[in-house]
């Protein structure tokens, strides 16, 4: 019988995983193992901090479902859904830097420039303008510019479908000849992160 210690433990399961048919999936996991032991060896959790882990993470997964997902909130409060989004998206030096969607982003209906995207929106009325131009500060013709944001609570469409079955705060504009956009809507508030509140148990 194989004996394995501190030192040996790595080697051991890199060896398992070199023999993956799929070069990325062996890359990957080779990867995934070497950062997640070098972290174990760093933050040394005891035994009861590990499974304090495991647990948090079982609840995690229990929390989603079919319109919650709580592994993405976990990645984006973490960094890590920003920073895959940056490497898969990486610009020219003076560009605007890129982000994530979010949870709340959905295809939104085209509007000509200078429309009133509020739909059914109350709120206090606010005005966009906006130029879209190449990192030389060429004017862009044609760039599809999305917007989506909340109501004056905080809510977006999405959450409140029951009670009204339309898009609104959500629209599509094409920049013109000379980069420019325009558009109506109200002036929105932060959406809120719900928080957990009970104990994490398996």
């Amino acid at each position: 019988m194989r004996e394995f210690d501190e030192a040996t433990i790595t080697d051991a399961v890199l060896e398992r995983v070199a023999n993956t048919p799929d070069p990325r999936a062996r890359r990957v996991s080779q990867a995934l193992v070497k950062h997640l032991h070098a972290f174990i060896r760093e933050v040394e959790p005891t035994e009861a901090e590990w499974e304090w882990g495991i647990r948090f993470l079982t609840e995690t997964g229990r929390l989603c479902s079919n319109t919650r997902q709580e592994f993405i909130l976990l990645s984006d409060t973490l960094g890590v859904s920003m920073l895959v989004d940056v490497i898969n998206h990486r610009l020219p030096s003076g560009a605007t830097e890129t982000t994530v969607f979010g949870p709340f982003y959905a295809a939104p209906p085209e509007f000509d420039s200078g429309e009133d995207i509020r739909g059914h929106l109350q709120g206090r009325p606010m005005y966009v303008a906006g130029r879209v131009t190449d990192a030389d500060g060429r004017p862009l013709a044609g760039a599809v510019v999305d917007v989506w944001h909340s109501d004056d609570q905080g809510f977006y469409d999405l959450q409140k479908f029951d009670d009204n079955p339309r898009h609104a705060g959500r629209g599509r504009f094409r920049s013109g000849e000379d980069g420019r956009l325009h558009f109506w809507t109200i002036r929105p508030s932060a959406y809120p992160i719900p928080t957990m509140v009970r104990s994490a148990k398996c």
